[in-house]
């Protein structure tokens, strides 16, 4: 994988190489391999390479045969070689055998059509010299990353934010709003991020950059299918279409020309990756896995029954709480944006241990839970959907107690837990009904805000804008397609795939492929009736069936165990150290102007004194700290500034000013 940049002036105006190296270089961990960098009088394109495909010859930015249309790409089109068979036969010339320039072509032969050709995961600027036009595109789901921002009547992109704060005159501050989102959806809502006048691209989208100015569009959006276009067939034959199509996807990711490795929880969907890559195709695969002290959070057992079950070469990490406190700053700088959960950092301390060894590539099994059915939430809408319809019933709600038992556990919290999931069981036309009490809940942490943030906030209403994101034929849609949406357009594609994918693996230079992410899994997914993603309260159950062949029927018949990280005690170990002690002291917490410093105060005393913090209280301190560490990496200090400036190994310098 890689890292890209680049900036765009629609009058003549020879580019400032310096700043594009500014901007590489604070990015430089996401491609350590080779640097290079075009310029002409209208364009810059940069890029740093983490190699994994033509290591001797694919250094970018990469053209066409005459030159006139480049391309910085961070990304793996994985059916490039089919295309690239079709290019060569319609007479265009390769000087590289890589996927990147392939896109070149497709786009010489199809124009920007040629986005629904691919099968990848992906972000990239393409300078078309001859239309003075900046083509950027990012891949359907939203793996790879892509932001942009305007200055002075430039346009500036690049893979990560950072890189955009090389920039000097670009303004580094808070979006209030985006704060909201944050602390109620637990992320932002598309195109938002936590800075002002910074825009992420949305998944599924490109951008055009011309003399006219700058339009956006969509080429692909997540299907929410009709009735009448689901499958009718048996669910024999939907698992074995299902399951070949997952083969198929393993293997395209497989194409690199270093090795590939796998994540392996032990539970359905990393062991089902992991199964069909030992069992068709690598019998040697190395696998990575993680455990914690604290038991509720461990699969070390279930992992260690697939490493013997499979014979793979397996290696782990231990995230105890002094790990996740260490690294914890580390990981929201890459992150970039609050978390109300430590999730990510464990993930980081993982990809550490796969760059130790040797290992540049890993298979994973996000996207498995949310097109085919896996979290409780789902199943949770779908039990207070029934029980809305007779809210009287004395029966109905029982069901809840077989989908949480650890939370109804006496008369007490059975009552308490009634009152928490009965409320608004007959809002069915609320679009965000799934989630509506989730994200309320969440909502109570805006509690610590400042009076300042309150009023930069005002009456924003971040429901309404999400409303106004969501398909046309959203509210004739199915309670579970519904909910997969929300789900699949919030919480995956905004946070997921980047604070726990990309970000964590592009920080030690490793790259992450999801083959459950394949986009014909998904178109194919999504046209599988509800009842067979979740039969009675079982989750996953095609997706099961299809993975029977290649796994234990201990893996296939197991609940689902969420993957959590402790977050109450390893933020108190953060917090009594030095840096946490900085980061929360009432001066700091005044400066930065978010937060209310005594009730921040307050709820340190409170998580010091209990040994089980409520869930209210560990996202508070999480997304307390978290956004803590942004303003005073970002916005007290500049990371973009900062970085030393990279000396690229390739300069293509075409400006006719000579410079």
């Amino acid at each position: 994988m890689c890292g890209i940049a680049g900036f765009f002036n629609s009058t003549h105006h020879s580019g400032d190489t310096d700043l594009l190296c500014r901007m590489l270089g604070s990015i430089s961990y996401r491609g350590p391999d080779a640097a290079g960098v075009y310029i002409d009088d209208y364009a810059a394109l940069g890029h740093v390479r983490l190699s994994i495909i033509d290591l001797a010859g694919g250094d970018q930015p990469i053209s066409n045969e005459d030159g006139t249309v480049w391309i910085t790409y961070n990304g793996e089109i994985y059916n490039y070689p089919e295309l690239r068979k079709e290019l060569e036969k319609k007479g265009h010339r390769f000087s590289t055998k890589t996927d990147t320039e392939v896109l070149v072509h497709l786009y010489e032969e199809e124009g920007t059509e040629f986005l629904q050709r691919l099968n990848g995961q992906w972000a990239f600027a393409l300078w078309d010299t001859v239309r003075r036009r900046l083509f950027i595109s990012r891949d359907r789901v939203g793996i790879r990353p892509l932001f942009y921002t305007h200055s002075k009547g430039h346009f500036f992109f690049a893979s990560e934010i950072k890189a955009l704060f090389a920039i000097p005159e670009i303004e580094r501050a808070i979006d209030h709003h985006a704060l909201d989102q944050i602390f109620t959806l637990w992320t932002t809502l598309p195109e938002s991020t936590f800075f002002k006048g910074i825009i992420e691209l949305p998944p599924g989208h490109y951008l055009i950059a011309d003399e006219r100015g700058v339009t956006t569009g969509t080429y692909w959006e997540n299907p929410l299918y009709p009735r009448d276009e689901w499958f009718s067939c048996s669910p024999d034959r939907m698992s074995g279409e299902l399951r070949e199509l997952l083969i198929d996807a393993v293997k395209i990711r497989l194409r690199a020309d270093v090795p590939v490795g796998t994540y392996l929880s032990g539970g359905l969907d990393s062991s089902g990756i992991t199964a069909i890559v030992a069992k068709q195709f690598n019998r040697d695969v190395q696998t990575f896995g993680i455990r914690f002290s604290e038991e509720r959070f461990d699969e070390g057992e279930h992992q260690r029954a697939m490493v013997d079950f499979l014979g793979v070469h397996h290696r782990e990490i231990s995230a105890g709480y002094d790990a996740i406190a260490d690294s914890f700053c580390r990981v929201i700088y890459h992150c970039e944006k609050p978390v109300l959960r430590t999730s990510p950092a464990p993930l980081y301390l993982l990809a550490s241990l796969v760059r130790d060894s040797g290992i540049k590539v890993v298979l994973t099994g996000e996207g498995a839970d949310e097109f085919h059915g896996g979290y409780d939430i789902f199943k949770e809408a779908l039990v207070r959907s029934f029980w809305g319809r007779c809210p009287g019933s004395s029966i109905r709600g029982k069901l809840l107690e077989r989908l949480y038992p650890d939370v109804f556990r006496d008369d007490r919290t059975r009552k308490v837990a009634a009152s928490f999931f009965g409320r608004d069981i007959e809002s069915f036309n609320d679009p965000c009904y799934s989630h509506r009490i989730r994200w309320n809940n969440t909502a109570r942490i805006k509690t610590f805000f400042s009076e300042a943030t309150r009023a930069a906030i005002g009456t924003y209403d971040c429901f309404q804008e999400l409303r106004e994101t969501l398909p046309a034929h959203f509210d004739k849609s199915h309670l579970l397609q519904r909910a997969q949406h929300l789900e699949i357009a919030m919480f995956m594609s905004n946070y997921l795939l980047s604070s726990q994918g990309d970000r964590m693996g592009m920080a030690h230079s490793i790259e992450v492929r999801m083959p459950y992410l394949d986009h014909r899994l998904i178109e194919y997914a999504g046209k599988v009736p509800p009842w067979f993603k979740i039969c009675g309260l079982h989750e996953k159950h095609l997706l099961k069936k299809a993975l029977a062949p290649f796994l234990p029927p201990a893996v296939t018949g197991r609940v689902k165990h969420p993957y959590r990280a402790p977050i109450h005690k390893s933020l108190l170990a953060l917090a009594a150290s030095a840096a946490g002690k900085e980061l929360l002291d009432r001066r700091m917490l005044q400066e930065a102007g978010m937060f209310n410093g005594v009730k921040v105060q307050a709820l340190l005393s409170k998580l010091r004194k209990t040994e089980m913090a409520s869930e209210t209280d560990s996202m508070a301190i999480a997304g307390i700290l978290s956004a803590q560490s942004l303003w005073h990496d970002f916005i007290k200090k500049n990371p973009g500034t900062a970085a030393l400036k990279l000396t690229p190994d390739r300069v293509i310098d075409r400006r006719s000013t000579g410079e």
